[in-house]
């Protein structure tokens, strides 16, 4: 390899998107860019086959998107993975060292794979188990909740409140209320029907749309979940789980490396403390910006629901000179430091001009 091509290469930290990300505009995005990856998808699909479960590339190949059918976890779990390993094997090596990966929630599971923790029947196995936890019956829920200002910077004001909401709540018996997921300018929450509901009345409403309760979504990291966690365990075999081949960052902002990783470890916090405690995506963000210094973001397939928090967090943290919305708005439209790969023009600048098609 020259010296000009290894001048060339840029460091990209790359994000795996979690539930939530295959909606309507992202159906039939596997027949529209990975053609070519009928022998992966193919593996999926036998191995749900095996679970009396459709076929994702069916799912994705029907003429209407249905929430019912697309959005409950044991169906969008396994498209999700499939659409974000897909777009993982479609980034330019020759132009980008990946040197970090993480995912938001459920796309911890999927950073699993991409680091190769988890090879393809282990990740399937793993993805489709933990997607298909509550198939059945729902255990609690979340909603999503604003706390920054129209610059997307935090609104320390706005973080106080739902701080105090979730302490009024609790302090109600039989009434539980956690903080989920920390999502850039967003916070989700987790709770019961209960708390949920008097969160909703006690949350001051936005743009007529926040609080927003999340459709299909259980009380993912939460204490709700103490008994998924358990039962997991039971099903999933830590024997599944390899060192990563590249460093990897957790809901908890720790570093998983190649040489340092004791995968028993990393069963151990993917299967409990993952499924029980807050996910701080956010710190996640924060901490692949500053330690591993990358010249740009990847945010894998289908949709582009990350793209907002990313850049928050990254705003949060000024990475990238980004004080503020306006500055990273500047940045994307003169040289992107954040690709989205379910965004047309975006995608483009990060495959193989051979992954080009359907754009």
């Amino acid at each position: 390899m020259s010296q000009e091509t290894v001048k060339a290469k840029q460091r990209v930290l790359v994000v795996a998107p979690g539930r939530g990300s295959y909606n309507k505009s992202e159906l039939g995005y596997l027949h529209r860019y990975h053609e070519d990856k009928k022998s992966f998808i193919s593996k999926i699909d036998t191995f749900r086959e095996s679970v009396n479960q459709p076929s994702i590339a069916q799912l994705d190949a029907l003429s209407q998107y249905s929430l019912k059918v697309h959005s409950p976890g044991d169906n969008a779990s396994a498209l999700i993975y499939a659409c974000a390993m897909s777009d993982f094997m479609d980034i330019d090596r020759d132009k980008y060292e990946i040197v970090a990966v993480t995912g938001n929630s459920m796309g911890w599971y999927i950073a699993l794979a991409l680091a190769g923790v988890l090879d393809e029947n282990a990740a399937i196995k793993v993805i489709n188990t933990m997607g298909s936890m509550m198939s059945d019956d729902l255990i609690g829920g979340q909603l999503i909740y604003p706390v920054m200002d129209s610059h997307w910077r935090i609104n320390q004001n706005t973080v106080d409140h739902l701080d105090s909401v979730i302490k009024t709540v609790n302090s109600n018996e039989g009434y539980q209320l956690y903080n989920s997921i920390y999502l850039g300018g967003y916070r989700v929450l987790a709770g019961d029907n209960a708390g949920l509901k008097l969160a909703g009345h006690l949350l001051h409403h936005i743009d007529d749309k926040y609080p927003m309760r999340l459709y299909n979504h259980g009380a993912f990291h939460s204490p709700l979940l103490g008994d998924i966690a358990t039962k997991a365990k039971t099903i999933l075999s830590s024997n599944l789980f390899a060192r990563p081949k590249v460093p990897m960052i957790d809901g908890e902002g720790n570093i998983w490396t190649q040489h340092s990783t004791d995968p028993i470890k990393l069963y151990d916090y993917t299967l409990t403390r993952q499924v029980i405690t807050p996910y701080n995506f956010s710190l996640a963000i924060e901490v692949g910006i500053k330690e591993f210094a990358p010249d740009k973001v990847i945010i894998l397939g289908p949709g582009n629901t990350l793209g907002g928090p990313v850049a928050q967090s990254i705003i949060d943290v000024q990475g990238f000179g980004w004080r503020d919305k306006a500055d990273f708005i500047s940045d994307q439209e003169i040289q992107p430091k954040i690709l989205a790969m379910g965004h047309k023009a975006q995608r483009k600048l990060a495959i193989n001009s051979f992954g080009i098609k359907g754009v």
